[in-house]
């Protein structure tokens, strides 16, 4: 268990396609928790395997203290709808925030860590989340697609 340090813009981890997950052992679990406790350490709500370095197809998300943690490896979407403008930031890009266009909801296929497939739909805020956690296993960051940048004082 430890806290990893996040890479930041510039890091080629970050603009790489991450590899799809085929081994689901200790060694992918000592991952997930990793990646559990460096998104806590950081105030994080969610955080791709690239962003420590890793370029494995898994995310991490936690929207809240009540929010139950969400492991979803070698995830993708499958159904999406509706639109939603947001503003998000980024661990990998501190400072920086924009407004992004993202699905409203979105269907997600993908498997826990025992290698179970699994199926989840998600709305609003966790949508946003899935969303840009995806993005960084395709190489893409929020920054690609922002509409407008805000400042501290929008």
């Amino acid at each position: 268990m430890t806290v990893r340090n996040i890479r930041k813009l510039g890091d080629p981890v970050l603009r790489a396609k991450a590899k799809e997950v085929t081994e689901f052992d200790e060694k992918i679990h000592g991952y997930l928790q990793d990646m559990a406790e460096t998104m806590a350490h950081y105030s994080g709500v969610g955080l791709a395997a690239p962003q420590i370095g890793l370029d494995l197809a898994m995310v991490v998300i936690k929207l809240g203290e009540d929010f139950p943690l969400l492991e979803l490896i070698n995830p993708r979407i499958v159904e999406s709808s509706g639109e939603d403008i947001a503003v998000e930031g980024c661990l990998s890009i501190p400072g920086v925030h924009g407004e992004v266009k993202r699905s409203a909801e979105v269907e997600v296929q993908f498997q826990d860590r025992m290698g179970r497939k699994k199926t989840m739909r998600a709305s609003g805020f966790l949508a946003r989340a899935v969303q840009h956690e995806l993005d960084h296993l395709q190489g893409v960051l929020f920054i690609d697609k922002v509409i407008r940048y805000v400042t501290e004082e929008d």
